[in-house]
């Protein structure tokens, strides 16, 4: 699952100087769940201009971002999304008021792999309502960014020592999809 791969969320400096790691590590574990036919889930944040979806903290300072059909919306170009599935959300989890849900029920998914932006809002968020759900979540921690790396820090920790998630390197997690199926890593 890769949460707000959006260009929006990289025009911070922070998140700009980890753009290239971060997409070559998502476009790692993309070809590697194709190649184990796992389904791959593009989570994208979109809200409408008209402000019904806004979050309280846009009410109250009274602006937007990641409006439907702007640049700003839209997935790094550099991700290798074909054939994914893609899930629109309008607050931090990838489970409020979405279909996430059913989507993973219908492809019979009982696990997550994480990435993306931003660990200690976004990611969390999804990785706790997995939690919730029942779901086993690995997070991919050099697919996974935020603009503040000591917050970032302390959350990886908090997850995996609360809702026993497993933080993994891209490499790590590609080596063990291919063992859980039985294949061969090239």
């Amino acid at each position: 699952m890769l949460i707000d791969l959006q260009e929006g969320f990289f025009e911070t400096p922070a998140l700009a100087r980890e753009r290239k790691r971060l997409v070559a590590n998502c476009n790692w574990l993309i070809g590697a769940a194709r190649a184990t036919a796992i389904p791959v889930i593009n989570v994208r944040t979109v809200h409408k201009k008209d402000k019904s979806t806004w979050t309280l903290k846009m009410l109250e300072d009274g602006q937007g971002y990641l409006f439907e059909n702007t640049e700003q919306a839209a997935n790094l170009e550099e991700l290798d999304l074909e054939g994914s599935i893609e899930v629109v959300k309008r607050r931090d989890s990838a489970f409020w008021n979405t279909e996430m849900l059913t989507v993973l029920l219908r492809h019979r998914v009982s696990s997550l792999i994480l990435a993306g932006v931003s660990s200690e809002t976004c990611v969390s968020a999804t990785a706790t309502d997995a939690f919730a759900a029942n779901l086993r979540v690995v997070l991919a921690c050099d697919a996974l960014a935020s603009e503040d790396e000591k917050f970032e820090d302390v959350t990886l920790k908090f997850l995996e020592s609360q809702y026993r998630q497993k933080l993994r390197k891209t490499k790590e997690v590609v080596a063990e999809l291919f063992t859980a199926n039985g294949q061969v890593l090239d």
